[in-house]
């Protein structure tokens, strides 16, 4: 019996792990001290705001640490030789694999670059003044020569700072180092996949838009574009997440929106202390005002006419990266119960759906509890042969209503998450059998 409780005891219960081990490592004394310092010293506040240095060599030293690049095989570094002006540069590209378009590097970047510049224009400028040539010599800038001339790509801007690179380079694009440079060039040359733009598989519509929000942050901001043709809608960017640095977009019309909301939006976006975020549940759950309420307090939706009906009609709009769902604040009650189909009828229709939508909500809350009290406890309240025929119904039943009501809530639960979770050839499959033991029962 004792050793049947042990083990119950190891299987359900967690033991803390035993460091005291057996064996002793000696330490030197500058060992103790890096020991010491390194225990005072968190890996999130590591210097990781390093400026770009000059020498490619030791830039190429920096990334390999940082990335690791012994270890992961996704992550690029190209070395090639370039020559302006007569003179050859040293020069490196960094990139993710499956994350870039390599059609766009080796065309845009790659032979622009590597291609023999000898026969570049001049520098100079020749005046004539008096019958005497005199020649201007402007001054040659490296730096700004392969911005404005070498590089023919519609999105490049210049860092100068390993924090801004790897942030660029995280999301897909790509990074130039030049020798004797201290900055770097980082140009847009996405090309992972994505979903393309599909029907919408929660919030469906008879007549309507089709179109549904996709895990890519710019194609959702597009499309909100496209339904809104105006110059007043902002879309700001900002990044949550000390770790993930998830991308988000703040949208709102600027002419329209209460500034008080876009501030306070801002500012509960701003102030999360938080190292990872992925998904737009998680940040619906962190800026809301009262986590401990069961009622939603923000609208979720997956569909870009919804949202964009909301913008014009002063709410405020977030968007994160890889989540195929946007967020609506605030949302009131009757936002709830609205459909998107309800501005594609006229109001009468729309109105009365609204009606049969609030009855059905009441009938959900109210009619368990209703059962449970009319047959204890008012039972005058029901026609005699309606009370005989519940009566006879349960003589077979051994539970009393309360438990059998609870029961079938249970019950419509289990459906919910079996029909979710389990795999689409047995969940169909699950519920009809369930469904067809429960009418033989009731015959």
């Amino acid at each position: 019996m004792k050793s049947l409780k042990e083990s119950l005891i190891q299987l359900f219960l967690y033991k803390e792990q035993d460091n005291n081990y057996n064996f002793i490592l000696p330490e030197n004394s500058q060992e103790k001290k890096q020991n010491k310092n390194s225990e005072n010293v968190s890996p999130l506040d590591e210097k990781t705001n390093q400026d770009i240095y000059n020498s490619l060599n030791v830039n190429i030293d920096y990334i390999k640490v940082k990335y690791n690049t012994l270890i992961n095989s996704d992550i690029i570094l190209r070395e090639f030789n370039l020559n302006i002006k007569g003179k050859d540069y040293k020069a490196l590209l960094l990139f993710i694999d499956g994350m870039i378009d390599s059609e766009s590097i080796n065309n845009f970047i790659l032979k622009p670059l590597m291609l023999n510049h000898t026969s570049n224009s001049s520098s100079t400028k020749a005046a004539i003044t008096n019958n005497i040539s005199v020649k201007r010599i402007k001054k040659f800038s490296l730096e700004d020569y392969i911005y404005n001339t070498l590089i023919p790509q519609n999105t490049m801007k210049k860092e100068k700072s390993f924090k801004e690179v790897f942030s660029g380079v995280n999301i897909g694009n790509c990074a130039l180092f030049i020798d004797t440079l201290n900055v770097s060039f980082i140009i847009d040359v996405k090309g992972f996949e994505s979903r393309s733009i599909s029907e919408p598989k929660n919030e469906i519509v008879v007549r309507g838009s089709q179109e549904s929000f996709v895990e890519k942050l710019r194609t959702n901001t597009s499309m909100l574009r496209r339904l809104i043709d105006n110059e007043n809608l902002i879309i700001e960017n900002t990044s949550v997440g000390k770790v993930s640095k998830t991308k988000i977009a703040i949208c709102y019309m600027n002419n329209i929106a209460n500034n008080d909301l876009v501030a306070e939006v801002k500012y509960r976006v701003n102030n999360l202390n938080i190292d990872n975020i992925i998904s737009s549940g998680q940040l619906e759950q962190l800026i809301q005002d009262n986590g401990n309420l069961f009622f939603p307090q923000i609208i979720a939706s997956e569909r870009p006419d919804k949202a964009a009906n909301h913008l014009l009609e002063g709410r405020v709009v977030i968007i994160v990266s890889g989540s195929p769902y946007c967020l609506i604040m605030p949302g009131v009650f009757i936002d709830f119960l609205a459909s998107p189909e309800d501005v594609n009828l006229k109001f009468q229709y729309a109105n009365l759906l609204k009606t049969i939508r609030i009855f059905a909500l009441l009938i959900t809350l109210f009619l368990p509890g209703a059962y449970v009290a009319i047959t204890n406890y008012h039972t005058e309240l029901l026609p005699t042969e309606l009370l005989f025929t519940i009566a006879s119904s349960r003589n077979a039943v051994p539970f009393p209503v309360i438990f059998e009501i609870l029961l079938m809530e249970l019950s419509f639960e289990l459906i919910r998450e079996a029909g979710l979770r389990v795999p689409t050839p047995i969940g169909p499959t699950i519920r009809y059998c369930w469904c067809f033991n429960s009418s033989e029962k009731q015959q």
